[in-house]
């Protein structure tokens, strides 16, 4: 490895970013400084960027955001947040609770952290707000629940995980020591993420349990209502059976996650113009135009973070870097604690997307040669980064509650330090037990 290298590719990198350059820049930039120090001609960099999208999985990024934005456009998210608003019912934190479910409906649905906060935020912030709740709790609560957006499948970040993890072999000496590793799929993330999304939103209602009861935040002065309840779940009947339709096609091994993109864009658009005909012409270009400028922003990261890290595993910078890591011990627990910190860290400064691209050829060589298997890595990864959503300075989901609620950034943060400690401890007890994510997996053949 050539240290100097090293020097001009992450010196660039970190100096860019401290100018304020965006990312896409920034990784550019340094890996075309990289190019030309190793004599590297630079049309290389359009071919990388070209073979970046040419992936079969990579198709389902803009049909999972296009079926998100006609869900939302369509009214299948609101009717997915009124069937958890009305099991709020009396008890201590039910609405807030009701809260972290309808982020878990969503995330079944749209794949984004940032969608998920606006979208359950614009209906229930409010709502917490009129019952009593404080303004800054709402808020707090609203933009940790709305991390589970990228754990519960579909999830955006996993098919990057999955595209990225794809070209990385285990190392002969990994495969020695601990046997044939098994592949990366997308299918394969999407069905071991489920339960991780389970383990981090029970540590969010716990959390908010204990919360609410020490503030006093009771539930409704209405009790329970099972026809309130019925009556929710028969308008939004076609809304709840969207994940079903999705999940269900994927797990039973009916459809790949790509066509199940692709059949839940015509799910959506067939439930929203002819059964709840709230879906018009003019909402589908609504959607198509927010579709095509995430896409674009995201296949701009991916471009760049691609070269990237392509330069890094060419030079073998990301076995030196294993190698070091393994040199300060070879600890289980004590690795998981730095992957893990290190994750947290970069969460608060860097995009997942981003984030992803860029780790993953560093990071996944420590965990083959730990014996650590890749979905299982794949799923503490992402799970670790979705707290960044929550924590400053970069903190998406932040922006957007402090954007509904009227609380400043700050009094957010403040307020969600809780929420990021129960989500730290749900991501260690999920390190630790990788059959919580493998099990499901397992039991359904794969």
């Amino acid at each position: 490895m050539d240290d100097l290298l090293i020097e001009i590719l992450f010196g660039s990198f970190f100096a860019l970013m401290l100018l304020g350059a965006p990312i896409t820049v920034a990784l550019g930039v340094s890996s075309l400084f990289a190019m030309y120090y190793l004599g590297d001609n630079p049309i290389k960099m359009v071919q990388m960027a070209w073979s970046s999208v040419g992936s079969f999985p990579l198709m389902a990024l803009p049909a999972f955001i296009l079926a998100g934005a006609l869900m939302e456009a369509a009214g299948l998210s609101r009717r997915l947040i009124n069937v958890a608003e009305s099991l709020a019912g009396p008890f201590t934190g039910g609405l807030s609770a009701a809260t972290v479910m309808a982020c878990l409906f969503f995330g079944a649905i749209s794949g984004s952290g940032p969608a998920t906060t606006a979208a359950v935020g614009m209906l229930m912030i409010p709502a917490m707000v009129r019952q009593g709740y404080g303004p800054g709790y709402a808020a707090s609560v609203t933009a940790a629940a709305g991390g589970l957006g990228i754990i519960i499948p579909p999830s955006i970040p996993m098919v990057i995980y999955g595209i990225s993890a794809m070209g990385l072999q285990a190392p002969p000496e990994a495969v020695e020591a601990h046997g044939v590793f098994q592949s990366v799929s997308i299918s394969k993330l999407f069905i071991a993420g489920f339960f991780p999304g389970v383990v981090m939103a029970g540590g969010l209602l716990i959390m908010n349990y204990i919360r609410c009861r020490m503030r006093g935040f009771h539930g409704s002065a209405e009790a329970l209502s099972l026809h309130k309840v019925a009556c929710a779940c028969y308008q939004g009947f076609w809304a709840l059976m969207a994940p079903v339709v999705i999940l269900g096609g994927i797990y039973s091994g009916f459809f790949t996650p790509t066509e199940a993109a692709v059949v839940a864009i015509f799910y959506t658009l067939f439930v929203g113009a002819v059964i709840y005909r709230e879906l018009d012409l003019r909402e589908i270009i609504k959607s198509l135009d927010t579709t095509t400028w995430l896409s674009g922003r995201v296949l701009l990261v991916l471009f760049t973070a691609t070269i990237f890290g392509r330069i890094l595993v060419e030079n073998n910078v990301p076995g030196v870097i294993a190698g070091g890591i393994l040199s300060l011990t070879d600890n289980l627990y004590i690795i998981w604690a730095m992957i893990i910190a290190l994750l947290l860290i970069v969460g608060m400064f860097m995009e997942t997307l981003a984030a992803i691209m860029i780790l993953v050829p560093v990071m996944l060589p420590v965990a083959y040669m730990m014996g650590i298997d890749p979905i299982h890595f794949g799923i503490v990864m992402i799970c670790t980064l979705s707290v960044g959503f929550q924590t400053p300075p970069l903190g998406e989901n932040l922006f957007i509650a402090s954007g509904i609620s009227g609380v400043s950034i700050e009094r957010i943060s403040l307020r969600a330090i809780p929420f990021a400690i129960a989500s730290i401890t749900a991501i260690f007890i999920i390190a630790i037990f990788p059959e919580i994510a493998l099990w499901l997996p397992r039991m359904m053949g794969y």
